[in-house]
């Protein structure tokens, strides 16, 4: 183990990514696989709990997607920008948990189910419908946790200053 973060996506065709393998990825892919069965396990619960039928709008998948992309927008700041992460971290929770949890393959065969089940215009607005609540849902977890880790640097940064010898209203 060398203690450089890990690139949960290698390209084999770059040679420093590729390298990352020879280090052996047993732990990251650990990690994953069971990040990935936890997620896969929570939609699946959902999805048990909240079922539809044929022709209608599956609800309890487009909330995991939308939900599971929020996250990944605040996990995302938060590994990179935040914390001093484990290099786990981010496969455990993002390709593994998060990656799990979502599922596109399935919104794709529900868009097919629709057509087939004779609901034409649910299918175009689920399609659409996924893509935009999906695609704002990680911009809106970007920008809310930019913004709240932001404010609490600057609150911790006036506190520290705040308590300094020397300085105005310290010792």
């Amino acid at each position: 183990m060398t203690g450089r973060p890990v690139d949960s996506d290698v390209d084999l065709h770059v040679p420093r990514q590729r390298s990352e393998l020879s280090e052996g990825p047993w732990g990251v892919l650990a990690a994953i696989a069971a990040g990935g069965a936890l997620g896969a396990l929570a939609r699946y619960g959902l999805g048990s709990a909240f079922p539809h039928r044929a022709g209608e709008f599956p609800w309890a998948v487009f909330w995991v997607n939308v939900s599971g992309c929020l996250l990944i927008g605040v996990l995302m700041v938060l590994v990179t920008e935040t914390w001093r992460a484990h290099r786990l971290v981010r496969p455990f929770l993002g390709v593994g948990v998060l990656g799990g949890f979502t599922t596109f393959s399935t919104y794709v065969v529900d868009v097919q189910e629709l057509v087939d089940h004779g609901a034409p215009l649910i299918a175009p607005a689920y399609l659409a419908g996924t893509l935009a609540a999906a695609l704002t849902a990680v911009y809106a977890g970007v920008r809310v946790t930019r913004l709240t880790t932001r404010r609490r640097r600057r609150e911790a940064v006036a506190r520290i200053r705040r308590t300094e010898p020397g300085e105005a209203g310290g010792e």
